[in-house]
Protein backbone atom coordinates (compact mmCIF):
# COMPACT_ATOMS: atom_id res chain seq x y z
CA UNK A 1 0.00 0.00 0.00
CA UNK A 2 3.21 2.38 -0.44
CA UNK A 3 1.46 3.53 -3.96
CA UNK A 4 -0.76 5.71 -1.88
CA UNK A 5 -0.81 9.30 -2.08
CA UNK A 6 -0.08 11.62 1.05
CA UNK A 7 -2.99 11.23 3.13
CA UNK A 8 -3.10 14.89 4.06
CA UNK A 9 -2.88 15.97 0.17
CA UNK A 10 -5.60 14.33 -0.47
CA UNK A 11 -7.40 15.97 2.33
CA UNK A 12 -6.49 19.60 0.81
CA UNK A 13 -7.74 18.25 -2.72
CA UNK A 14 -11.46 17.41 -0.96
CA UNK A 15 -11.57 20.63 0.85
CA UNK A 16 -11.84 18.90 4.30
CA UNK A 17 -10.07 19.89 7.67
CA UNK A 18 -9.51 17.80 10.30
CA UNK A 19 -11.00 18.34 13.47
CA UNK A 20 -9.41 18.86 16.84
CA UNK A 21 -11.95 16.62 19.21
CA UNK A 22 -10.75 16.80 22.57
CA UNK A 23 -12.88 14.33 24.56
CA UNK A 24 -15.35 16.21 27.04
CA UNK A 25 -16.21 12.92 29.25
CA UNK A 26 -13.69 10.31 30.77
CA UNK A 27 -12.31 8.69 28.46
CA UNK A 28 -9.82 9.03 25.38
CA UNK A 29 -10.05 9.77 21.66
CA UNK A 30 -8.82 6.32 20.64
CA UNK A 31 -7.02 3.34 22.35
CA UNK A 32 -3.82 1.64 20.57
CA UNK A 33 -2.91 -1.70 20.76
CA UNK A 34 -0.84 -3.72 19.16
CA UNK A 35 -1.40 -2.61 15.11
CA UNK A 36 -4.92 -1.77 15.96
CA UNK A 37 -6.81 1.82 16.81
CA UNK A 38 -9.80 1.36 18.92
CA UNK A 39 -11.68 5.02 18.08
CA UNK A 40 -14.34 6.30 20.33
CA UNK A 41 -18.00 6.77 19.53
CA UNK A 42 -17.85 10.32 17.42
CA UNK A 43 -21.58 12.28 16.52
CA UNK A 44 -21.34 15.09 13.94
CA UNK A 45 -20.46 17.78 15.78
CA UNK A 46 -18.18 20.84 15.47
CA UNK A 47 -16.29 22.59 18.49
CA UNK A 48 -18.67 20.71 21.04
CA UNK A 49 -21.53 22.22 19.42
CA UNK A 50 -24.20 19.12 17.54
CA UNK A 51 -24.58 19.92 13.92
CA UNK A 52 -27.58 17.90 13.73
CA UNK A 53 -30.50 16.62 15.62
CA UNK A 54 -33.58 14.48 15.63
CA UNK A 55 -34.50 11.04 14.21
CA UNK A 56 -34.26 9.49 10.98
CA UNK A 57 -37.16 9.13 9.10
CA UNK A 58 -39.02 11.24 11.44
CA UNK A 59 -37.00 14.72 12.27
CA UNK A 60 -34.31 14.31 9.12
CA UNK A 61 -34.18 12.41 5.48
CA UNK A 62 -31.66 10.08 4.74
CA UNK A 63 -29.88 13.04 2.62
CA UNK A 64 -28.97 14.99 6.19
CA UNK A 65 -28.67 11.80 7.95
CA UNK A 66 -25.50 11.06 5.30
CA UNK A 67 -24.55 14.44 6.16
CA UNK A 68 -24.70 13.81 9.88
CA UNK A 69 -22.89 10.93 9.07
CA UNK A 70 -19.84 12.20 6.95
CA UNK A 71 -19.07 14.65 9.81
CA UNK A 72 -18.88 12.72 12.44
CA UNK A 73 -16.56 9.78 10.29
CA UNK A 74 -14.93 13.34 9.92
CA UNK A 75 -14.34 13.62 13.62
CA UNK A 76 -13.15 10.21 13.93
CA UNK A 77 -10.71 10.79 11.43
CA UNK A 78 -9.83 14.00 14.11
CA UNK A 79 -9.23 10.95 16.91
CA UNK A 80 -7.13 9.26 14.37
CA UNK A 81 -4.53 12.40 14.35
CA UNK A 82 -4.89 12.73 17.95
CA UNK A 83 -4.07 9.27 18.93
CA UNK A 84 -1.23 8.62 15.76
CA UNK A 85 -0.15 11.74 15.07
CA UNK A 86 0.11 11.08 11.57
CA UNK A 87 -2.85 9.86 9.44
CA UNK A 88 -0.02 8.39 6.88
CA UNK A 89 0.30 5.43 9.82
CA UNK A 90 -3.40 4.26 8.72
CA UNK A 91 -2.86 1.17 6.65
CA UNK A 92 -6.63 0.19 6.40
CA UNK A 93 -10.00 1.23 7.87
CA UNK A 94 -10.98 -2.19 9.73
CA UNK A 95 -14.39 -1.90 10.92
CA UNK A 96 -17.28 0.40 11.43
CA UNK A 97 -19.85 0.21 13.89
CA UNK A 98 -22.83 3.44 12.92
CA UNK A 99 -26.19 3.69 14.92
CA UNK A 100 -28.52 5.66 13.60
CA UNK A 101 -31.33 7.29 15.97
CA UNK A 102 -34.39 5.96 14.05
CA UNK A 103 -38.24 6.64 14.19
CA UNK A 104 -40.06 3.59 14.40
CA UNK A 105 -40.03 1.88 11.34
CA UNK A 106 -37.60 3.39 10.05
CA UNK A 107 -35.10 0.67 8.28
CA UNK A 108 -32.97 2.86 5.80
CA UNK A 109 -29.76 2.71 7.83
CA UNK A 110 -27.31 1.23 5.70
CA UNK A 111 -28.07 4.29 3.75
CA UNK A 112 -27.50 6.99 6.13
CA UNK A 113 -23.88 5.25 7.02
CA UNK A 114 -23.05 5.19 3.75
CA UNK A 115 -22.13 8.97 4.10
CA UNK A 116 -19.08 7.80 6.25
CA UNK A 117 -18.39 4.74 4.36
CA UNK A 118 -17.90 7.35 1.26
CA UNK A 119 -15.62 10.01 3.17
CA UNK A 120 -13.60 6.87 4.74
CA UNK A 121 -13.29 6.04 1.14
CA UNK A 122 -12.36 9.43 -0.33
CA UNK A 123 -9.84 10.47 2.27
CA UNK A 124 -7.85 6.83 2.27
CA UNK A 125 -8.88 5.38 -1.04
CA UNK A 126 -8.71 1.34 -1.15
CA UNK A 127 -7.75 1.40 2.31
CA UNK A 128 -10.87 3.52 3.15
CA UNK A 129 -12.89 0.45 2.40
CA UNK A 130 -14.31 -1.39 5.61
CA UNK A 131 -16.60 -3.73 7.19
CA UNK A 132 -18.98 -2.33 9.22
CA UNK A 133 -22.61 -2.43 10.75
CA UNK A 134 -24.95 -0.07 10.62
CA UNK A 135 -27.96 -0.15 13.59
CA UNK A 136 -31.30 1.89 14.35
CA UNK A 137 -31.77 2.81 17.88
CA UNK A 138 -33.89 4.97 19.92
CA UNK A 139 -31.63 7.50 21.67
CA UNK A 140 -28.05 8.60 21.20
CA UNK A 141 -26.07 11.58 23.23
CA UNK A 142 -27.41 14.69 22.93
CA UNK A 143 -30.42 13.87 20.67
CA UNK A 144 -27.74 13.27 17.70
CA UNK A 145 -28.72 11.39 14.70
CA UNK A 146 -25.72 9.32 14.47
CA UNK A 147 -22.94 8.24 16.37
CA UNK A 148 -19.81 6.17 14.85
CA UNK A 149 -17.03 4.05 16.62
CA UNK A 150 -14.07 2.47 14.64
CA UNK A 151 -11.36 -0.27 14.21
CA UNK A 152 -8.02 0.74 12.14
CA UNK A 153 -5.00 -1.60 11.14
CA UNK A 154 -2.34 1.02 11.98
CA UNK A 155 1.40 0.57 10.29
CA UNK A 156 4.22 0.37 12.48
CA UNK A 157 6.27 2.97 13.41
Amino acid sequence: MNDRIDIYERIRELGLTIPEVPPRFLFVPGVLTGNLLFISGQTPEVNGVMQYTGRLGDDLDVETGQRAARLAALNCIGEMQAVLGDLNRVERIVRMMGYVRSADGFGEQPLVVNGASELLHEVFGEAGKHARAALGTSELPFGAPVELEMIVQVKAE
